[in-house]
């Protein structure tokens, strides 16, 4: 008896499956088709006045002056929004990494630090493998913050010598691994 009954809920099964990829695989029209359902005989629908087309792509507002203002809301909204994943410095060691969460690449690999600003500021919007998109959440302006405050993390770890200060280089040689530097 309890095979009988193991079979008919195994068949039963087997039908909610097929079910299941008839929800999934719904017909529709493509672009062009032919539709009786409408009077025109159309699929394509003209758009609501007043709509406005898309491409699916957001222009990039115009970078703006790297200023002290700029970069401290940057650092802000970085904080916020991306040292969850990619930690403080920008090593793809956040906290959500040491639990678990697969590990992103860090800001200061070479293809990272060679990648233009729109590169980083469509993945901040768009999302990039497991990278949840940021655009509903994180505004154009803020986006463009927090790619100048990322270019900030990449110059502090690759900042050319001739770039720096006589006292942030003498500041350098004082520290205790200075050696290993030069």
């Amino acid at each position: 008896m309890k095979g009988r009954v193991l079979l008919a809920s195994l068949c039963l099964l087997a039908g909610c499956e097929r079910g299941m990829h008839q929800m999934y695989d719904q017909p529709r029209y493509e672009r062009g088709d032919e539709a009786p359902l409408f009077a025109d005989g159309v699929a394509a629908r003209t758009p609501p006045q007043g709509s406005v087309a898309t491409t699916g792509t957001e222009a990039m507002p115009e970078p703006p002056p790297h200023t002290e203002a700029l970069l401290e809301r940057g650092r802000d909204r970085y904080t916020i929004y991306c040292t969850p994943c990619h930690g403080a410095g920008g090593d793809g060691d956040g906290m959500v990494v040491r639990r678990g969460f697969p590990r992103p690449p860090s800001y200061h690999e070479q293809r990272l630090r060679d990648a233009d600003d729109r590169h980083i500021y469509d993945v901040i919007t768009h999302g990039w493998g497991v990278m949840y998109p940021y655009a509903d959440r994180v505004s154009p302006a803020d986006r463009q913050a927090i790619v100048a405050y990322i270019r900030a993390l990449q110059f502090s770890r690759h900042a050319p010598v001739d770039r720096l200060e006589p006292e942030d280089l003498s500041r350098l040689r004082d520290l205790p691994d200075a050696g290993s530097r030069r």
